[in-house]
C-alpha cells in the first residue's frame, strides 16, 4: 500500500527547517546549509550525489538510506525547484541539481504557473502541478504504481499535507545548531491533535532523529 511519507527533513532546535533570505546562493537560506551536517557525509548522499562510493555509515546513513526506500514518487514545493517567483522568465532554469537530479523518479512541483514536463537524466521527470496538493498527490500515487510517496519540502509544502492529514509518517532530523529565524516546520500546526506520536528517538553525533506516524497508520 502506497503511503506519503516525509523523509530526513531536518530542523534546527529551535525548530527552522530553513534560514532567512532565500536566494540563489543560500537555496536553504542563511545559515541553512548547517543544519545537514549529519547527512552530507553519509554514503547514501555521497552516492546518490556524486555517484561514488565512500561516505561514513552508521545511524545517519542508515535514516538517510531509508529515505529513498521503496519511493516511487516525490513532491516538491517550487522552492525546492529553484529560486525563480512569478510567472517562468524563460525555460532555461531546470532545477538546482544539475543534468542528473537525485530523486529517480516523477516528481510532481506544486506552483501556480504552468510549465510543461522536464525529463532529466537519470529517470527524473519533473511534473508542475498547477491544481494544488490534492491535486499533485493524486498524480503522484499513479506514478508511484504501488510505492510510497515523499514529500519532500519546504516546510510550507509540510505544513499543507499536514493540516490535510495526508502524511502517515515523517522522519524529522533535529540539527544542534539554532537559526534564529526562517521557516519553522510545525508553525500553527498542532501536531498532536492532527493525530501523530513519536514512534522512534535514536540520536546520533550530528543529529537526533525522530520518526512521527498518525494513529492508525500500521508499519509497511
Amino acid at each position: 500500500m502506497t503511503r506519503v511519507r516525509v523523509e530526513g527533513f531536518t530542523i534546527s532546535l529551535d525548530g527552522y527547517g530553513a534560514g532567512p533570505n532565500q536566494d540563489i546562493n543560500n537555496p536553504l537560506g542563511v545559515g541553512g546549509t548547517d543544519l545537514h551536517q549529519w547527512l552530507i557525509p553519509t554514503r547514501t548522499f555521497q552516492r546518490i550525489l556524486f555517484g561514488g562510493d565512500g561516505g561514513a555509515t552508521g545511524i545517519d546513513d542508515d535514516f538517510a538510506a531509508r529515505g529513498f526506500e521503496n519511493m516511487g514518487a516525490w513532491i516538491l514545493g517550487r522552492n525546492m525547484f529553484g529560486p525563480i517567483r512569478g510567472a517562468w522568465p524563460d525555460m532555461n532554469w531546470q532545477g538546482w541539481w544539475g543534468d542528473n537530479p537525485p530523486y529517480h523518479v516523477p516528481a510532481f512541483i506544486l506552483t501556480h504557473h504552468a510549465r510543461p514536463p522536464i525529463q532529466m537524466e537519470g529517470g527524473t521527470t519533473f511534473y508542475f502541478v498547477t491544481g494544488g496538493i490534492h491535486e499533485a498527490l493524486d498524480r503522484a500515487r499513479d506514478a508511484a504504481n504501488g510505492r510510497d510517496v515523499r514529500i519532500g519540502g519546504g516546510a510550507n509544502t509540510i505544513q499543507q499535507y499536514l493540516r490535510a492529514g495526508l502524511i502517515d509518517e515523517l522522519h524529522i532530523a533535529i540539527s544542534p545548531i539554532l537559526l534564529g529565524q526562517g521557516e519553522r516546520l510545525f508553525e500553527g500546526i498542532d501536531v498532536r491533535a492532527v493525530g501523530y506520536e513519536c514512534v522512534q528517538f535514536v540520536a546520533s553525533e550530528k543529529a537526533t532523529h525522530v520518526v512521527l506516524r498518525r494513529q492508525g497508520r500500521n508499519e509497511a
